[in-house]
């Protein structure tokens, strides 16, 4: 009779952990590589990382108008629309005839403001009637470039006199206010400059170059406006003061700080 002979080698069973765990070993141990292989990238970026100092600063400068724009109209009433029509462009042409014999170039002229409205006569409300009409008003305007502010005063009693009737205000404007913000630009970045070197100085550093340099952005006034209502016959000039106004420039620099 055959004997069955059982070898006395051990026999060894993995796991499914097992098995993911082996597999994943090479995994773990090329991830490891790779990182310090990337770690003196790391510590580059980190050298060339500069300290710095970022600061804001304004500047202002007061500049004296030397341009004015004033709105002026003709309001003519009548019984119908066209009877109001002509008698305002009647006057109307009167108005910029003398406008223009003032020396004010016709560029500088330029209709606005033209519109017809009805009358009614609002006494019967009361009765629950509706409102008749009972005539029309048409108004017509120019608005007016005084490059000339000496010419301004007389302007006004011109048009005036001429037949305006209306003078919707007055404001006071800087013709090129951009070539005039550049000494505001240059009190902005002085004042950035000293505002960063206190800083520098009360943490042990000093200012190196200039890394960065951006405008936030330049302020102008908008026209500052004088209300004129309506006005009577003068024959001496109208008094007018234009005042100032105020630019402003704002920047924004960062600068590398060194060891002091």
């Amino acid at each position: 009779m055959k004997s069955l002979a059982i070898s006395n080698q051990s026999l060894v069973s993995l796991t499914p952990t097992a098995l993911l765990k082996r597999n994943a070993l090479p995994v773990i141990v090329a991830l490891g590589l790779s990182l310090a292989a990337f770690a003196p990238s790391l510590a580059k970026a980190e050298e060339h990382i500069v300290p710095h100092i970022t600061i804001s600063g304004e500047g202002k400068i007061s500049v004296a108008p030397d341009m004015a724009v004033i709105t002026t109209q003709v309001v003519s009433p009548g019984d119908t629309a066209p009877e109001a029509l002509s008698a305002n462009s009647k006057a109307m042409k009167a108005v910029i005839d003398e406008i223009k014999s003032t020396g004010i170039e016709a560029k500088d002229i330029k209709t606005s403001g033209f519109s017809i409205y009805p009358r009614y006569d609002h006494s019967k409300r009361a009765q629950n009637k509706a409102p008749k009409i009972v005539g029309y008003d048409v108004r017509n305007g120019v608005t007016v470039n005084v490059r000339d502010l000496d010419k301004l005063g007389d302007l006004l009693s011109t048009v005036v006199e001429s037949g305006a009737n209306q003078i919707g205000g007055i404001s006071f404007q800087v013709s090129d206010p951009e070539s005039k913000m550049d000494e505001a630009r240059k009190k902005a970045v002085e004042n950035a400059r000293k505002k960063a070197e206190i800083y520098a100085e009360a943490a042990g550093s000093r200012l190196g170059e200039v890394l960065q340099i951006s405008e936030n952005g330049s302020y102008t006034p908008a026209p500052r406006g004088l209300r004129m209502e309506a006005m009577a016959m003068a024959a001496d000039s109208v008094p007018v003061e234009a005042g100032e106004n105020t630019l402003q420039a704002s920047v924004t620099i960062k600068w590398e700080l060194l060891e002091d």
